[in-house]
This record gives structure tokens, sequence and C-alpha cells, in this order.
């Protein structure tokens, strides 16, 4: 069962890097005003987009535990008031966005070229509209991971993503649409996975096969404040951690353009490459905000012990191998990007460190918090992981980099301390019986 649910959940991940780098690609077609109007937007969606994922872990944490308590009436009504509550937040920051986005450009990108500037405010309207069903689309696909199906969501993942490839040809080169095109593409795929997955659930049949995430008599608004609230209590706490993680990457990553154009271009390749090993992992992680939380709604705490074990195990194991591929292979890998042999030498120690420190720390901070929030100790991931990072990430890195004389290894050496001393507190929570203590419904 544990790898039904978690084959698809891979899948899924491999797509989200994969697309991403098609998007990109294709883009770079039109220019290179194109390229950077779309990558300064898509680090403003990011943050935003977090809000969405962050509600999404709060709702499977709610909709899990009340289908491992065996309480299918609870979980129909957790289903529907996730929906109210995602889509009332996605129209609200849509509304923000269209009316904000130009002062908001201005403020953070006043210095830029005005074709990039035109091309981040086209994309970036444009993407504002499609927060809606991107909000839709998450919940449905969390929903459905909560009853412990993630092969719809991975077929709809792969629907969404052809339609965008397909949607990019046609608009961006076919009818010349540049940037406002491969908005639009974006656009429509994530309307068509949110239709799909959305009326599955509405469906008269979906009594019967999603009987206990059902969104039958979706449109007869019935609010329970007290089921939202028990959403709120983990989403809030997880929305905040990942923004202000996100926003401490945006603020260490201004480090590396002070030390010159060969160790940007390094920096930029290692990290795009690092984000293969933790695919798996990352799935492992979503696939425990589901198992742990039944086991937590059925009250047995020693099979939530039991399975998150076995699911951290899979994220061991797959980093383990994924960074032996890619240290044994290293040489070859920096060589498909081109860079000059000064880059070429600095990515390649960068990745080297990356290899030696993921598999020690990376599971244990990012995949076993996971287990955490599906108790419903969300609170303290948050505590944990936003003082780790601006105290020992953000500060460590200044420190390492400049005062310290480590240049910019001292920046991934910062980072590696951040995983560690996550890792520790987390470990140490979850072998204690704290987290026991926590209530989510």
């Amino acid at each position: 069962m544990l790898f039904r649910l978690l084959g698809p959940l891979i899948v899924e991940q491999v797509l989200t890097i994969t697309i991403g780098l098609a998007d990109t690609t294709m883009v770079a077609g039109v220019g290179m005003y194109a390229v950077s109007g779309v990558s300064l937007v898509d680090q403003l969606n990011l943050l935003l987009v977090l809000v969405f994922g962050a509600l999404a872990t709060g709702g499977t944490v709610v909709v899990s535990q009340f289908i491992g308590r065996r309480d299918e009436r609870n979980a129909r009504l957790a289903s529907r008031q996730l929906m109210y509550t995602s889509v009332a937040v996605s129209l609200v920051i849509m509304a923000l966005t269209l009316f904000l986005r130009r002062p908001v450009l201005r403020l953070l990108y006043g210095r830029i070229a005005p074709e990039v500037m035109a091309a981040a405010d086209t994309y970036f309207w444009l993407s504002a509209v499609s927060y809606p069903f991107l909000a839709v689309y998450n919940t449905a696909a969390a929903l459905f991971r909560s009853a412990g199906n993630s092969r719809i969501t991975m077929f709809i993942s792969i629907l969404a993503n052809v339609i965008n490839i397909g949607g990019n040809a046609l608009l961006i080169y076919g009818f010349r649409l540049g940037v406002a095109g491969a908005a639009l593409a974006t656009l429509v795929s994530r309307a068509a996975a949110a239709l799909a997955l959305s009326s599955m659930l509405m469906s008269p049949g979906s009594q019967v096969r999603f009987r206990a995430v059902s969104l039958r008599g979706l449109f007869k608004v019935s609010l329970a404040p007290a089921i939202i609230g028990n959403i709120l209590r983990v989403g809030i706490p997880s929305g905040v951690e990942s923004s202000l993680f996100q926003m401490g990457k945006v603020l260490v990553a201004r480090i590396f353009t002070t030390f010159g154009t060969t160790v940007i271009a390094a920096n930029a390749v290692a990290a795009a490459l690092t984000a293969f090993p933790f695919m798996p992992a990352q799935a492992c992680a979503l696939a425990i905000l589901t198992v742990v939380g039944q086991c937590i709604g059925a009250g047995d705490y020693a099979g939530a012990r039991r399975n998150n074990r076995k699911l951290m195990i899979v994220s061991y194991g797959t980093v383990i191998f994924l960074s032996l591929i890619i240290a044994v292979f290293l040489d070859s890998i920096v060589g498909l990007f081109r860079l000059s042999p000064e880059s070429h030498e600095t990515a390649k120690r960068f990745l080297l460190y990356h290899c030696i420190a993921a598999p020690l720390f990376w599971p244990a901070s990012f995949t076993l918090p996971n287990a955490l929030k599906a108790a419903g100790d969300a609170r303290y991931v948050m505590i944990t992981a936003s003082a780790s990072m601006w105290l020992i990430r953000v500060c460590g890195s200044y420190v390492m980099a400049y005062p310290l004389g480590f240049g910019p290894a001292g920046v991934w050496y910062a980072m590696y301390a951040d995983w560690f001393f996550r890792a520790a507190c987390y470990v140490f929570r979850w072998r204690g019986e704290r987290w026991k203590e926590k209530r989510v419904i």
C-alpha cells in the first residue's frame, strides 16, 4: 500500500522538475528579456503558491486523521471546508496581485530594462488569473492523497504538463504571443487540471468511488469554523515556515553575486542539479502526511512510528543512491552545461560537498518533519525551521563567506549546518513523546 501511494508521487516530483526546465527552455526562444521577466515573476509566484501548498498540507492532515478514525462524514465535511478556504484565499491573493503587481515589480526590480519589466508585468497578471485554478487543483490533489489514491493525481499531472508544453509550442511559436503565450498555456493547463480533479470528486459516482473525500454538495455552502480552524492550525505554521525559508534562500543567493559571474554560473548549475536526488524523498514526505495522519486518527501511534520508519528508509536509500550516481559521473554531468573551466571546477566542488552532506542530513531535515505535522506538531516544526534558517543558514552564510574567509563555499557549509541542526531537533522530538500530546481533530 505504501508503494502504491509512493510510486505516483515520485513521478509527480520528477514532472515538477523536468517540466519547469522545459518551460524555461521554450520561453528562451523569445529572447533574453522574456527569460529574465519570467524568472523574476517566478520567484514571486513561488512565495504566493506556497500559501496553497500550506493549506493543502493542513487539509491533508485533517482529512487523513478523520479517515483513520473511520469518520467519513467529517472527512467529507473537512474536504469541503478545505476547498472553500483555498478558493477564498486564492481569490484574495489574485485580486491583490492584479491591483498591486506594478507597484510591487517597480519596488523590487525598478532598475531593470523596460522590455524585461513589460514581460514581467504580462506574465505576472496572467499568472494571477490562474491562482484560483491552482488552489482548486492543489486541494483536490491533497484530498485524493489523503484517501491514499495518488495515481489519479499523477495522471492528471501528466495531462496538465502535456497541455502546458503543447500550449507553449502553439502560443509562443505558432501565434507568436511570446511571454503572454507561456502564461496562457500555464493558465489553461492549471484550469484543465483543476476541473478534471474537482469534477471527479463532485460527480454522482464520487460517493461510491471516493466516498471519504467526495465533494458532493459543494455548492450548498455550509461553513464549519471549527474544522477550518483545525486546517489552519497546521496550514498557517506550514505556510509561515515555507515563506520564511524561501525568503532566506533569496537573501543567501545574493551573496554569490559578490563573487563574480564565474561563481554565479557555478552555483546556478550546482543548485539545479541538487534538486534531483531529493525527488523521491520529497514524495516520501507527501506520503508521510497521509500515512501517519491516518495512523494518528486511528490512535495507532505504534503504527505511525512503524510506517514513518519505512518511508524514512526509502527516503534515505534514494538520496544515498542518487547522490552516489552524481558523485560517480560528476565531471560528465557538469560538462553538459558547457561552463568555463573555472566555473566547471567550482560547480564540481559544490556538488561533491553536497553528495557527502545530503545523505547524512537531508531526509531527517525535510522528510521527517512531515510526520510531526501529521501528528499536529506543526508549530514546533515552524519554530525550529525558521530559527535554523535565519540564525544558522542566513547569518552563518555571511559569517562564513566573509569574516571567516571561506568565500562562496561558506554558503554551502552554512546550509549543511542548518540541515544538521534541523535533523537533530526533529529526531529528538520524534523519538520523544511530546508530539503524541498534540491534537488536530
